[in-house]
This record gives structure tokens, C-alpha cells and sequence, in this order.
């Protein structure tokens, strides 16, 4: 059976990675209605799973692992695993892999993105990323020894990571390069209360602090400091894995990601692209987005779906969300601060649970929940609705983000 879509037909989707974007758009296109093939190629050897408990409950070993629930034979989902794409032609509605080609009608690019590695230090044993399955595996004894752990980078992974390993009881020492943690993620003044969650849980956080080597059981500061290192940690940030489109003509954005349109089409035709290998045009931030976050590859395919099979969607243009839990707080945060023009905070940020607000022409555009989920629950309905706050009532943190409207 196939789709007639735009004029063309549509007997077989092809979706190049197994991730939760991968995932996601070949449920949405059943549940949309799709009765044509469609096979989900992943690089990796395992069922497909979920990335956020890889740093929580299966590092820490109070789970095996964190497949999907969805039953792909049931709905006719045929999984091509461990069969890594190496190249896409456009021209000839083909990707390569090492078994040889696979023709699509329409091929949809979720693969996600890659964590940047540390120069120097890639083939040092004892030297880890926490991205896959595999990597979660390989560090969850490390923790078990409780060896002295150094973790690369005040992130976001990097956070939860400590956290994790303190909670395994590993000496940890975080080394970031910036004056703070999230310095590429939140304004210092956000970023300023988190620095004291550190030291709270007993871990060592150094910031200044550039790393100069790594050898085998420690790692060098370039100011000489030598700290001892049964294990280290590198999270310094992932970019799209997008290396494998050169020469396909699809066009590439400035960080490489694949360039695609409010649809989530891309330069090229029958091809889309979803999730953290992809930036989109947002018409409520005025500008392209490229959010790596769950989220967006949750929502992303149901944009994707859609247009495979026919239907005209609205544009994709979702207020992004993620959280994150780090030394005993939950962090949310949804919409996109880069557009603010005024800060309004609720709560203090020395005590366990505060807001801070980001304002645009007195339209609340973004806001960071710390153990404050109805806020951010209020919030991001607030934000969609591009609804006028008070910004005098919305410090108030006794009152309900609702109620806080102009």
C-alpha cells in the first residue's frame, strides 16, 4: 500500500537512526495512518532506547537498560540494527551502507548528535563519554570500584554525571574551562547559584581550569595541577552527527546541522530532517533553533508524519523543554532566553526551590524552575499563549504563575 502525498507516491519511508526521533517518527507515521514500509536503520547493535537514564538509574545499575516500549513487529516497523548509513544520494533516492543500498521515497535524517571528545585524549584508557548504551555500561563498574573520578566540563551532562558518581560514592573533581557551570547554556547570573550545588554534595568543582593532558591516571591542568584520576569523564558538549552527508548537497547550517524549513523539510526533495541533527526557523524566538533536547524529538516527528502522509501542518515552532536532575534539585526550563529583554526571579537562589523569568515587550518568553514544577507547568502554556504578565506579581513567588497575567 502506499500514500499519495504532494503528487508523489509514497510506498516506502526510510529513517536513518534508531534514537528516540527515529523512534518517534516511525510510531507517528502508523498512528498517522501510514500503511507503506518503513524501516528505522541504526548504527548501534541494541534495541532502541531512551538516552536520559543512561546517566541516572542505568549508570548507577538500578537498570538494566531503557528500550523503548513499542512493539516494532506489531506495527510493521522493520528495525535494521547495527547497519550504520554511510552515505545519502538524493538524485537517486538511495542511502549506502555497508551492506549495500537501501531506495527510499522518503527518507528522514534523525541521527541525532555525537559528543565532542577531548584533544589528545582519545586514546588514553580510562578516558569515557556518556552518550550510549555501550559507554553507560563500561562506566557503571568504575563507579562500583568508587574510583577518584574527573569529569571534563560543568554541563549539563557533566552535572548529572557527578551526580551520579557521587551517589556511588567516587571522589569527584569538575573541571570547566569557563568562570562557571552551564557558561554556554545560562547567563552568569543564573548560572552563579548553582556553583554552591557542588560543594553541597562534596564535589570538588575547579572553574578556570583548561586541561592541558590526560594520561593514564590523571589528568593536567595547564597551570600544572596534577589530579588523580582512576576514571575521567569528558562532557564538553555534543555536535550533530551530520559527517556522513558530505557530498549529498543537503544543505548544512553553521554548526553542522542539517538545514531544514518550518515543515522540517530539507534542502533536498523527500528528505527531512528531526531532532538534534536539525535546526528549524522559529517564528516566536525570530530566529533558527537548534535545541538538543528530548523533547524536541519527541515532538518533532508528529511535524514529519504529517507531511509524509499529506496532511499541511501548522509550522513546527515548539517552546523547547527539558530538565535535568543534578545533586539532589530538578531543573526545568522551557522557551528560549536569547529573546528576553528583562529577568524577573521568584524565590531566593541560595534556598531549594526558585524561578527565574525571562521577559520579552512584558511577554513571558522563557523561565528555569528549580523544584518549582508548577511554575513550569504554568509557564510554558504561558509562553505558547504569548500572554502579557505583571512582572511585579510574577516576583511574588506565593502567587501562581496563572495569576500573575497583566
Amino acid at each position: 500500500m502506499s500514500e499519495q502525498t504532494q503528487g508523489r507516491t509514497v510506498r516506502r519511508v526510510v529513517v536513518v537512526g534508531a534514537g528516540m526521533a527515529g523512534v518517534q517518527t516511525a510510531v507517528a507515521l502508523r498512528e498517522q495512518g501510514f500503511a507503506g514500509d518503513v524501516t528505522v536503520l541504526g548504527a548501534e547493535p541494541h534495541q532502541p532506547y531512551d538516552r536520559p537514564p543512561l546517566s541516572k538509574a542505568v549508570l548507577l545499575g538500578k537498570a538494566e537498560g531503557s528500550a523503548f516500549d513499542v512493539d516494532f513487529p506489531a506495527l510493521g516497523i522493520t528495525l535494521g540494527l547495527g547497519r550504520e548509513v554511510l552515505a545519502v544520494r538524493p538524485g537517486d533516492h538511495e542511502v549506502d551502507t555497508a551492506e549495500g543500498p537501501v531506495p527510499y521515497d522518503v527518507l528522514v535524517l534523525a541521527t541525532g548528535a555525537e559528543p565532542i571528545r577531548l584533544p589528545g585524549a582519545e586514546d588514553v584508557p580510562g578516558v569515557h563519554l556518556l552518550r550510549t548504551l555501550d559507554d553507560a555500561e563500561r562506566l557503571r563498574p568504575v563507579l562500583a570500584r568508587q574510583h577518584d573520578v574527573v569529569v571534563v566540563g560543568a554541563g549539563w551532562i557533566g552535572a548529572e554525571f557527578a551526580t551520579a558518581a557521587r551517589e556511588a560514592g567516587c571522589a569527584v573533581t569538575v573541571v570547566e574551562a569557563a568562570d562557571r557551570p552551564l557558561a554556554g547554556a545560562l547567563p552568569a547570573e543564573v548560572a552563579a547559584p548553582m556553583t554552591g550545588w557542588y560543594a553541597d554534595s562534596g564535589t570538588e568543582l575547579r572553574t578556570h581550569a583548561r586541561v592541558a593532558s590526560v594520561e593514564p591516571g590523571a589528568v593536567i591542568l595547564d597551570d600544572g595541577t596534577r589530579l588523580p584520576a582512576g576514571a575521567v569523564v569528558v562532557g564538553i558538549g555534543a555536535c550533530p552527527a551530520t559527517a556522513w552527508l558530505a557530498g549529498s548537497g543537503i544543505e548544512l547550517g553553521a554548526h553542522g546541522e542539517v538545514v531544514a524549513d518550518d515543515h522540517l523539510r530539507t534542502s533536498a526533495p523527500d528528505v527531512y530532517a528531526v531532532g538534534d541533527c536539525a535546526s528549524f526557523p522559529s517564528g516566536r524566538y525570530q530566529g533558527r533553533l537548534l535545541v538538543h533536547h528530548w523533547d524536541n524529538a519527541l515532538q518533532g516527528p508528529r511535524t514529519v508524519a504529517a507531511n509524509i502522509i499529506g496532511e499541511t501542518p501548522t509550522a513546527y515552532d515548539p517552546v523547547p523543554y527539558f530538565w535535568s536532575e543534578q545533586f539532589g534539585r530538578f531543573v526545568q526550563y522551557a522557551g528560549h532566553h536569547a529573546a528576553g529583554d528583562a529577568t524577573v526571579w521568584r524565590g531566593d537562589p541560595a534556598g531549594a526551590a526558585w524561578t527565574v523569568c525571562w521577559l520579552r515587550e512584558g511577554r513571558l518568553v522563557a523561565l528555569l524552575a528549580v523544584g518549582r514544577p508548577r511554575d513550569l507547568a504554568q509557564g510554558r502554556k504561558l509562553i505558547e499563549a504569548g500572554t502579557a504578565m505583571d512582572p511585579e506579581l510574577l516576583a511574588d513567588p506565593a502567587r501562581p504563575l496563572k495569576a500573575a497575567t497583566a
